[in-house]
Parts: structure tokens; C-alpha cells; sequence
């Protein structure tokens, strides 16, 4: 629960720009009585649920990766640096790979990549 902020931190922001627009709406004179309460509800409800569900796949998905990374199998992590090419890059422990606070770092990249950000190959 601890990275549920680092995690969903753009999403409850976007979830709270849409908040605002559902309130905007239907504060409107052409809506009717009520509308404010059931739209509120009804629309941070379902924002509500997709940013759960969201972050139990995140966290699963880091689970996977972590315990395949200990396991020596090939991890794929996306390179924003590289948009041309080859825009993956394969990580193994074998390969000089270490995990440091949810990083993947080596001494071959100058940049760390992110362990939510990888899938197990």
C-alpha cells in the first residue's frame, strides 16, 4: 500500500479532473434534482473501482516480475530513450542486473528502469 501514491498517483489526479467535470455537468439547470448526488456517486464508484483494480494488477504484475528476476528469467522493460529502434530491453540477473528498490540497474545503462514498468518474457 505503501506505492499506491508513486503507483496511481496520475490516475486519481485524472479521477479527480473528471469529478469535476461530472459536477460541472450536473450543477447545470437543465439537469434534474438529485443529479449531482447520483452522479457523483455513481462516477467516483466506478473511478473508484478501476484504480483498485488497477493497482492489484500493478502490484501482481511487480510480484511476477521480482520473483522471475530471482529465478534468472528473461524480464522485458520498456526504453524511453531508445523510440526508433529496439524500444525493449531484455534484463537478467545473469547479465550483470541487480534489483534496487524496484529498479532494475546495471553497470551497462546509465538509466534504471522500473520494475512496474517490465513484464516476465
Amino acid at each position: 500500500m505503501k506505492n499506491f501514491f508513486f503507483l496511481e498517483g496520475v490516475y486519481l489526479i485524472l479521477a479527480l479532473i473528471t469529478l469535476l467535470i461530472t459536477l460541472f455537468v450536473t450543477t447545470r439547470p437543465f439537469m434534474s434534482k438529485g443529479a449531482v448526488k447520483k452522479g457523483l456517486l455513481s462516477v467516483s464508484g466506478v473511478l473508484a473501482l478501476l484504480i483498485g483494480l488497477h493497482y492489484i494488477v500493478t502490484v501482481e504484475r511487480m510480484e511476477a516480475v521480482r520473483v522471475a528476476f530471482n529465478k534468472d528469467l528473461p524480464i522485458l522493460c520498456e526504453s524511453r530513450a531508445q523510440r526508433k529502434v529496439a524500444q525493449t530491453v531484455t534484463i537478467q540477473k545473469s547479465n550483470e542486473w541487480r534489483l534496487e528498490d524496484n529498479n532494475f540497474r546495471s553497470p551497462n545503462y546509465n538509466r534504471p528502469f522500473f520494475i512496474a514498468r517490465c513484464i516476465v518474457q
